[in-house]
C-alpha cells in the first residue's frame, strides 16, 4: 500500500455516507420512475434544495445516478438495487451499514476496553432490528440459491436453519429439495419478519417458526440437517461450544451439521474481510469474534462429530462452510 491508497481508504467513509444518505432518504425511487430536477425531487422529499442537489451530484459522480440538462434519473443498476418498490432491493443491508457508522467511529474506546459501545441489533430501535434483519436477507439472497444448489441434500427430510433470521436459507434448501420440511429458530422478534418472508415464496406449509434463545431454549430434535449460517461469530468460544452441542443433540443419526460463517485463517491475520468482521463483533458483542476454520473444526469434533471438511464452494468475504456427520 501506497500513501494514495492509504489516503484513499482512510477517506472512504465520504462515499459510503453518501449512499447511506441517498438511500436513507429514497431518493432512488421517485427517480427510478422519471428524471426530475433538484428542486422538484427537493420539494417531494422535504429536503433543502441545495444540499440534496450535493447529493445527486456526488451519486451521479458514483455512477448511481444520471444527470442531463438538470435533471436526474436513476442509473438501471439503481434502478433494480435501490429502488424500494424493485424485487431485488438491497436498501436494507445498506441502512444496517449506516447504523453501524457510529459504533465503529468509537473502535478506539472498545479497543481499550475490550467492551461494546453500540447496543445489539437483538435489543435494538425496532428499524435498526428491520434493518439488520432484512439486511441478512439481502445479503443471503446473494449467495443461497448458490449454496442451496450445491450441497446435496436429497434424501433428507427437516432441516432446522439454525438463528435463520428472515429464513432465507431455509427458503432455499426447501426450493432445491421439494421433499424437504424446515424450521426457522429464532428470537420471537424475528417471527413477523420470517413468516411474511416465507409467505413471499409460497412455502408457509413447509417452513415453521419456533421462538426461543438458543443458548437457554430448547431448539428441538429430529432433525437430520441442521444449518447455522453467520451465528458463532456473535458468541464467545463457551456460547460457541454451546450452540454446537445442541445443535448435535437435535441432529438424528446420520444427520448432518453445516456451518457457515466468516472464517480466518490459522494465523487470524487473513483475509481482509473476517479480520475486519472480528473488530465489528468487539463493537457491537460482549465476546463475538471471528474464528478459524481449525477453531470451528475443533467445537465440532468436540460436540461428537465425524467426517468433518470445508465444503469446495467458493464464497465472498472469507465465508466458508464446514460440514460434520453424526
Amino acid at each position: 500500500m501506497n500513501v494514495s491508497e492509504l489516503l484513499k481508504v482512510s477517506g472512504g467513509f465520504w462515499s459510503s455516507c453518501a449512499i447511506h444518505a441517498g438511500v436513507k432518504l429514497d431518493v432512488f425511487t421517485p427517480l427510478a420512475q422519471q428524471p426530475m430536477t433538484a428542486d422538484s425531487l427537493a420539494e417531494q422529499l422535504q429536503t433543502d434544495s441545495r444540499g440534496l442537489a450535493m447529493l445527486l451530484n456526488a451519486l451521479t459522480a458514483l455512477e448511481l445516478l444520471e444527470k442531463n440538462e438538470g435533471r436526474y434519473l436513476a442509473s438501471d443498476f439503481s434502478t433494480r438495487y435501490l429502488a424500494q418498490n424493485a424485487p431485488d432491493y438491497i436498501g436494507h443491508i445498506i441502512m444496517h451499514h449506516h447504523y453501524l457508522v457510529e459504533g465503529w467511529n468509537k473502535l478506539d474506546q472498545a479497543v481499550v476496553s475490550g467492551k461494546p459501545v453500540r447496543t445489539r441489533s437483538t435489543h435494538a430501535d425496532p428499524k435498526v432490528r428491520e434493518s439488520f434483519l432484512m439486511g441478512m436477507f439481502n445479503l443471503a439472497m446473494q449467495l443461497a440459491p448458490t449454496v442451496a444448489r450445491t450441497i446435496d441434500l436429497s434424501g433428507r427430510k427437516r432441516l432446522l436453519d439454525l438463528a435463520g433470521g428472515p429464513g432465507t436459507y431455509a427458503i432455499h434448501f426447501c426450493q432445491e429439495n421439494p421433499g424437504l420440511l424446515a424450521v426457522i429458530f429464532d428470537y420471537p422478534t424475528t417471527r413477523p419478519f420470517a413468516e411474511q418472508t416465507v409467505a413471499r415464496f409460497g412455502l408457509s406449509e413447509r417452513i415453521a417458526f419456533a421462538a426461543g434463545d438458543i443458548t437457554t431454549d430448547s431448539i428441538g430434535s429430529g432433525f437430520d440437517v441442521v444449518w447455522i449460517s453467520h451465528l458463532l461469530h456473535s458468541e464467545g468460544p463457551e456460547s460457541c461450544q454451546i450452540i454446537v452441542d445442541k445443535a448435535v443433540q437435535a441432529l438424528e443419526a446420520g444427520g448432518l451439521l453445516l456451518i457457515q460463517d466468516f472464517l480466518l485463517d490459522d494465523n487470524r491475520a487473513e483475509p481482509l474481510h473476517s479480520t475486519l468482521f472480528s473488530l465489528n463483533m468487539l463493537i457491537g458483542t460482549p465476546d463475538g469474534q471471528a474464528y478459524a476454520e481449525a477453531e470451528v473444526a475443533a467445537m465440532m469434533r468436540q460436540a461428537g462429530l465425524h467426517e468433518i471438511h470445508r465444503l469446495d464452494i467458493k464464497l465472498p468475504n472469507g465465508a466458508g462452510i464446514i460440514a460434520g456427520t453424526k
